[in-house]
């Protein structure tokens, strides 16, 4: 085929470089072009991305720290952990003894007493406040309050009694109430969350 143009090309220099040669400068500024706008994209993306990210009074309320010094074998306090009500019951030998003994019994939701408290801290229970079933308060963390059927918490909504180690022996709720993440700062403090 006929050469279509009348342009001449200076001796030795080839009129197209391919891929095998080396870059083009058409290809390098595809590159800049592209590592720019990657650059461009980072910049306006981050403030939107970081924006979602918890306010320092959201981060200051996901952790809280219970002095647990002052709790007698046998009592509890409720305090508040992201809102909600937060168990903390140092328990009695006897209530040790017999939470171990029901370990082993037939229950909605297996739990034993050393998976629901730290080792070395069996004595402390923490759990949510919270009824498994339709989110009351239960009862029996104060003085005085009803404690169901087991000698631990008690929902009087809809009936669920717990026992001593917060596990569902009887009525509606699903579940054991819960335990939250924590963590144990001294011997007198607890961080949960």
């Amino acid at each position: 085929m006929a050469e279509m143009s009348g342009a001449t090309t200076p001796a030795g220099a080839s009129g197209v470089l391919d891929g095998a040669e080396g870059v083009r400068r058409r290809d390098w500024i595809h590159v800049a072009a592209l590592s720019t706008a990657g650059v461009g994209g980072t910049w306006l993306l981050f403030p939107l991305i970081s924006q979602m990210a918890p306010s320092q009074d959201v981060l200051a309320a996901s952790s809280t720290e219970v002095d647990i010094g002052a709790i007698d074998a046998g009592q509890s306090i409720k305090t508040t952990f992201r809102k909600q009500p937060l168990f903390v019951k140092r328990l009695t030998p006897e209530e040790i003894a017999a939470a171990k003994a029901d370990d082993g019994v037939s229950m909605r939701d297996p739990a034993t007493l050393a998976e629901r408290t730290k080792e070395g801290h069996e004595d402390i229970l923490i759990t949510m406040g919270v009824c498994t079933h339709l989110g009351c308060v239960p009862l029996g963390a104060a003085e005085g309050e009803n404690k169901g059927e087991f000698g631990g918490y008690f929902c009087p909504c809809h009936g669920s009694h717990y026992d001593v180690a917060g596990r569902i022996r009887k009525g509606p709720a699903p579940l054991n109430l819960m335990v939250p993440e924590y963590a144990f700062k001294s011997d007198t403090v607890v961080r949960v969350g």
